[in-house]
């Protein structure tokens, strides 16, 4: 399997592309349209073809190229099955398999920073935790229907609960930190280590943190998988 982890600095996000070579079938996680040439160029380069293009929520910190990969490869695109759009050609479910090849992708519902969020555990070994676990951190649960201590329960009984050798890929991060395990942030992420749910939740609902500046054009473009909402 080759497995690369892409990065965009505007917006610190993470972009997961894994192919089977065998095949020259890949799929994208989390894509950002400003890197859509980018992403492009490598698929070309390594002789891909773009399979799917499979996000773990509605972001708002960046669009997603979801729309125009798919315009420009016949790609489908995945979505969590509770994600408020209408643009996905599948709505995958808390423990469905997307499988491409040799790659078996275990879709994980861990709600809380949105409503419709997953994670996915690849091949057994790696999982791609968008927002919900960072690296020493967690996505934020004040908007798109987050919630605290839902966020709580799935990273302490759907994420901690896989082997601590597990390789932890987050969708963002702030401080130059690109893999983590199970097993480290168990033991040293401050959001959640030595609290309990209660501690956890007041902490959270007192971040206090600004609305990313991306945010109201965002939500709106990604609940069209990436297309521009026009207002008239």
């Amino acid at each position: 399997m080759l497995f690369r982890q892409l990065y965009d600095s505007e917006s610190s996000t993470y972009t997961y592309l894994l192919a089977d070579l065998a095949i020259k079938q890949a799929i994208l996680i989390d894509p950002v349209l400003d890197q859509l040439e980018r992403d492009s160029r490598l698929l070309q380069e390594l002789g891909l073809n773009l399979r799917y293009c499979l996000e773990t929520h509605i972001h708002a910190d960046h669009i997603t190229a979801t729309g125009k990969l798919r315009e420009l490869t016949g790609c489908l695109g995945i979505l969590p099955i509770k994600a408020q759009a209408d643009c996905a050609n599948h709505y995958i479910q808390d423990r469905e398999d997307l499988k491409l090849g040799s790659i078996t992708i275990k879709a994980i519902s861990t709600p809380g920073h949105t409503d419709s969020h997953m994670a996915y555990l690849v091949n057994g070994e790696r999982v791609l935790t968008g927002d919900a676990l960072f690296i020493r951190g967690c996505g934020r649960t004040d908007f798109q229907n987050g919630d605290a201590g839902t966020l709580y329960n799935s990273v302490t009984s759907k994420l901690f609960t896989l082997p601590d050798s597990t390789l932890v890929y987050p969708a963002h991060d702030y401080r130059g930190q690109t893999v983590s395990t199970i097993g480290e942030e168990k033991s040293w992420n401050p959001r959640f280590v030595g609290r309990d749910r209660a501690n956890f939740i007041q902490f959270m609902n007192n971040l206090n943190l600004p609305n990313p500046q991306k945010m109201m054009e965002a939500v709106p473009a990604n609940k069209q998988c990436g297309q521009k909402v026009e207002y008239g």
